[in-house]
């Protein structure tokens, strides 16, 4: 069993997102703020792209490197892995945009908020629309 049907769903619906994000958000961010709104509300979109990579890229990453071994501890410990240095990639990010001249700190917060929520959205919509089975049982029939 694999979960690459519902991570190309997820990416292709993360995708979808961020156009969004980033034209709404850059047009509402150019009225209310200006030029610097806008470029908030594209960083914003451009960090939803590259965090939701980092899920899908950590869930296939985690399922290669357990594929001979069925620990479910070492697929959880990867992808807590992958948790915790996206984390810390985004305190980064935070921390060296924090004085940055061009970027309107709402702006980005909202567009940012919306790309996280949007994201969660995204990835259920994709796991629930998904028709991969989660169990291998054989039903009795005749043979």
């Amino acid at each position: 069993m694999t979960s690459t049907p519902i991570l190309r769903t997820a990416l292709i619906y993360g995708g979808v997102l961020t156009v969004v994000i980033a034209a709404v958000g850059s047009l509402l961010g150019y009225l209310v703020a200006g030029p610097n709104g806008l470029v908030s509300a594209l960083i914003g979109a451009a960090i939803t792209t590259v965090f939701m990579a980092f899920t899908a890229v950590s869930i296939i990453i985690a399922q290669r490197v357990t594929r001979d071994q069925p620990s479910i501890a070492l697929f959880f410990g990867v992808i807590l892995g992958f948790w915790m240095l996206k984390f810390v990639v985004f305190i980064v990010l935070v921390v060296l945009l924090r004085g940055a001249s061009f970027l309107d700190p709402m702006v980005f917060f909202v567009a940012v908020l919306a790309a996280v929520i949007g994201s969660l959205v995204v990835d259920m919509l994709a796991y629930v629309r998904s028709r991969t089975p989660y169990v291998d049982v054989e039903l009795p029939g005749p043979e």
